[in-house]
């Protein structure tokens, strides 16, 4: 076992075989291939599959972590390239599920694809009319819903046929049938699944609502992000929006109360991706402008603290929760991922 000075630095004794590392403040997953960096973006936890959902970009894979055991399994198909650019512009980035699939976007390929997780092989594909960047399911109109925000738009896909679970041996169907022009931006997604609503920033200042089944923008809200809005959350159960910036901010929203803005504050900086725990009303900002994961406290009244502060890689930017009380961070750098023991209590 190895021990590093900084705890998140433990890769290099993971690179030529599996295992895990434990480190005062984080336990190494390394990807399969990430060897030379993988430019990680949308990070998610699946509570049916009970995995952790990491596209890894140029590795070409889709990573599915068991957050009990660490067993990384990956299913491949998606486009891969040989070396890291140092960002996130490659392969595969962002997932959902829904459906008893798995939807991804490659942004090399500029496509969409859905996954059998229990085949764990791609059963269709369709090309998409930009660089994709989040996609989501929606649960109300079967729909999945991409932004693409280098053509200022969201762009919309039928889901049809061949679903799991429906006793069909026909493969599933993604046809592109809409898109919602979107002016600066739209950055980042979420869905409201019971709530019929999807929220999405615009690049400064707000963040818009739309209705997904009319598909029309049916609120906009000043969101605290001056210059770089990023990140964002819902708990759904108690009327809270979180909305994350580059610098740090991050802002809680009433939703009930046309987004009234209940409290923010500013710790870390360099964030992109918010993690978000409702069952410990924890938020996580992993920045790279820090080499820090910030753990906050969203009380009931949407009232947000810092919990503490931890060690990150310098190149982190996103983080995601599962329901096991563990934070995740993406290390790019290193090709893996370290799951964080939360050791504050709940903020419910």
């Amino acid at each position: 076992m190895f021990r590093a000075s900084n705890p998140f630095s433990s890769f290099a004794a993971c690179a030529l075989v599996a295992c895990a590392v434990t480190t005062p403040q984080g336990t190494s997953v390394p990807i399969p291939d990430g060897a030379g960096g993988i430019g990680f973006d949308d990070l998610r936890y699946s509570p049916g599959l009970h995995r952790v959902l990491a596209p890894a970009g140029r590795a070409g894979t889709l990573a599915l972590v068991d957050p009990d055991t660490l067993r990384v399994t990956t299913i491949g198909g998606f486009r891969a390239s040989p070396t890291w650019n140092d960002g996130h512009q490659d392969g595969p980035t962002s997932v959902d599920e829904g459906a008893g699939l798995l939807f991804v976007t490659d942004r090399t390929a500029g496509a969409l694809y859905a996954v059998d997780p229990v085949a764990a092989k791609i059963v269709a594909s369709a090309k998409v009319a930009s660089t994709p960047d989040y996609v989501r399911y929606i649960q109300a109109t079967g729909e999945l819903w991409i932004t693409e925000p280098d053509s200022s738009q969201l762009e919309i896909f039928a889901l049809g046929a061949g679903l799991a679970g429906q006793g069909t041996t026909l493969p599933p169907t993604l046809t592109s049938v809409a898109t919602i022009p979107f002016s600066n931006g739209p950055e980042s997604l979420v869905v409201d699944q019971a709530a019929g609503r999807a929220y999405t920033h615009r690049w400064q200042n707000t963040t818009v609502v739309l209705d997904v089944r009319s598909r029309r923008v049916v609120a906009e809200w000043p969101n605290g992000c001056g210059t770089a809005s990023r990140g964002l959350a819902i708990d759904a159960a108690r009327g809270l929006f979180l909305s994350g910036c580059a610098d740090g901010t991050l802002s809680i929203l009433d939703i009930a109360h046309d987004g009234k803005t209940l409290s923010s504050i500013s710790k870390g900086a360099g964030v992109d991706v918010i993690g978000y725990s409702p069952t410990l009303g924890h938020a996580y900002q992993a920045g790279s402008g820090c080499a820090c994961l910030v753990v906050l406290g969203v009380s009931g009244a949407g009232q947000v603290s810092v919990l503490g502060q931890l060690d990150a890689p310098a190149t982190t930017h996103c983080a995601t929760a599962d329901d096991r009380g563990h934070a995740w961070v993406c290390d790019p750098q290193g090709g893996q991922l370290f799951r964080v023991d939360d050791p504050y209590p709940a903020s419910l």
